[in-house]
């Protein structure tokens, strides 16, 4: 009954701790590189929203670059609301 080996417990401990650190170390760098790629892909879908947009426009009369002025507003918030929903759908 004594022939316990403590050297080979020992061994398996050490091994079964190395490969815990192992893949919980594994676990945390693929989350890192998903959240890095999430990241590029939103900044990248953002840049395109952006240069999208029309090319420079000539200066218009006041009444009329007032109402021009309100529609580009209205044209961001449909972008930003466009990348918020396309960045929930991704989530």
């Amino acid at each position: 009954m004594n022939d316990i080996d403590y050297q080979q417990i020992i061994k398996w401990v050490i091994i079964v701790i190395a490969a815990g650190f192992l893949g919980q170390f594994g676990k945390s760098f693929a989350t890192y590189l998903i959240e890095r790629a999430r990241k590029k892909k939103a900044h990248a879908a953002s840049e395109e929203l952006e240069g999208a947009g029309s090319p420079p426009r000539e200066p218009l009369p006041k009444a009329m670059s007032e109402t021009t002025e309100t529609e580009g507003k209205a044209e961001k918030k449909a972008r930003k609301a466009l990348v918020k929903l396309r960045k929930k759908e991704k989530d």
